[in-house]
């Protein structure tokens, strides 16, 4: 990356060579209207390979949740989600904003919220309580340092699901690295789900955009509620274009992003103040915890800075992402400046 070893975010990535072609060339027309050729090629691609009736370009991973949400439930509602979730922490109170139904959030195991814990959180309505009608998970999960949710654990609610006639949402922002590392086909994590959003703006290095799958009566609603949040796009074939090279180029090179995490978590490891356990480490994301006896987060963050690595504090400790524009020689001078700040 020259000068500068960028690990805020995989949101960070640039467009490849091939995007930035695709993007230039690309058949456009008014997708509000329906007849951007480049986008429904792009959504027919996204369907096929989530196995849905459906899919909605959207200009995001926050408002493909939002407008699944907005479709999946009434108002008065309750929505079952993980504690650590990007909805519950990370997106800006959607569900309460836009939805108007209440979040419960559950504790898990990295991730993987147990089924009779769901089970018993599950409530009927009366003049008090709301009816719980759609339950939420996220696959990689994000706060879980990318943690994959196990494939039995999401049969276990999708189960819990059909018994009491509740919708599954898969927040899958990186269902493809979840894949990678488990072996999982993305249309089995699909089948399970009643919808599904994955972003392309995040590993797969596309600029913008996310996906929104499901069955067409629900994209089409969605539709309708992508307007209704002003996302309706017009000429957008010129962003849909890079999505399409995403989808055919990025994926299995994603393997490479979780190679170099394991290698950056191993040498980091050991070292003083540095709380980790690098076989928690499953895909592109290292969340540590910092306890040093010199230097606090925001010190420890200047002076990777300082030296031209860019990192984020996160809620007790700090964020490394890896993706595509990290290599090797980014990770090895990375591995570098801990040692000689840490053990210096």
């Amino acid at each position: 990356m020259g000068n500068v070893s960028d690990f805020r975010s995989d949101t960070v990535t640039r467009p490849t060579e091939a995007m930035r072609k695709a993007m230039a060339e690309g058949a456009v027309g008014d997708d509000v209207l329906g007849d951007d050729p480049t986008v429904q090629k792009l959504e027919s691609m996204a369907a096929q390979i989530m196995d849905k009736e459906g899919a909605l370009f959207v200009p995001s991973g926050t408002m493909g949740n939002s407008i699944a949400t907005k479709v999946w439930t009434s108002e008065l509602e309750e929505v079952i989600l993980e504690e650590r979730s990007h909805i519950f922490n990370m997106e800006s109170t959607h569900m309460t904003f836009i939805s108007r139904v209440t979040p419960r959030p559950l504790p898990s195991n990295r991730g993987a919220m147990e089924p009779q814990l769901i089970q018993k959180h599950i409530r009927q309505p009366s003049d008090h309580i709301p009816k719980t009608s759609l339950i939420c998970i996220e696959n990689t999960h994000n706060n879980w340092s990318g943690a994959v949710v196990p494939l039995d654990n999401i049969q276990s609610l999708r189960k819990i699901a059909d018994e009491h006639n509740l919708k599954l949402h898969f927040d899958g922002a990186r269902v493809f690295n979840a894949s990678q590392a488990s072996g999982v086909p993305v249309k089995e994590y699909a089948r399970l789900a009643d919808s599904l959003m994955f972003c392309l703006s995040k590993g797969l290095s596309a600029p913008v955009g996310s996906l929104l799958t499901g069955p067409r009566s629900f994209i089409q609603m969605a539709r309708r509620v992508r307007k209704a949040l002003g996302g309706g796009m017009r000429q957008v074939g010129v962003l849909a274009a890079s999505g399409i090279v995403a989808l055919q180029e990025m994926v299995e090179r994603l393997e490479e992003d979780h190679a170099r995490a394991q290698r950056l978590a191993q040498a980091i490891a050991d070292l003083p103040g540095i709380i980790l356990a690098p076989q928690n480490i499953q895909t592109n994301i290292i969340i540590f915890g910092f306890d040093h006896p010199q230097l606090n987060i925001p010190q420890f963050l200047e002076q990777l800075k300082n030296r031209g690595i860019l990192a984020l504090p996160t809620t007790g400790g700090i964020r490394f992402v890896l993706h595509k524009d990290i290599d090797d020689q980014d990770v090895n001078r990375t591995i570098s400046a801990f040692k000689e700040i840490l053990s210096g």
